[in-house]
């Protein structure tokens, strides 16, 4: 008789864990949960993009404070190894500069055409193959 209500006692419990088991998964599985749980999700996704943003944005700090302190654009100066060399004066040249920290470019002034002279052209000459006859491309 003992045996009888043990295992009656057994079954019952696993009945009610069986039952207990079951509402869960049916409780997860209504819209109200299914909404729930993928909201949670969303939540947790957009904190952890935050953080990655933020993390982007301190090392690209970080980065640009770098290069501004090698380039010498925070405020330090550039030491320049090799002096540059003085444009003369009297040979009536003027500097130009293309751009900010670009080699200036020595032009003639606009106006000015001191020891100009005229290009004389001259005359082709054609160059003779062997055998006499002129080279017909240069014609």
């Amino acid at each position: 008789m003992v045996r009888r209500i043990f295992w009656m006692a057994v079954g019952a419990g696993a009945t009610v864990w069986a039952m207990n088991k079951a509402n869960e998964a049916v409780h997860r599985l209504t819209p109200d949960s299914l909404s729930g749980t993928a909201a949670r999700g969303a939540l947790h996704l957009g904190d952890t993009a935050k953080r990655f943003a933020a993390e982007v944005r301190a090392g690209m700090t970080e980065r640009e404070e770098q290069l501004r302190a090698d380039l010498g654009l925070d405020g330090t100066a550039v030491v320049d190894p090799q002096p540059r060399r003085a444009l003369r004066r009297d040979a009536g040249y003027r500097a130009i500069s293309a751009a900010p920290g670009s080699p200036a470019a020595a032009l003639p002034p606009s106006g000015t055409r001191r020891g100009t002279r005229a290009i004389e052209p001259t005359p082709r000459q054609l160059d003779e193959l062997p055998g006499g006859t002129p080279n017909r491309k240069d014609l």
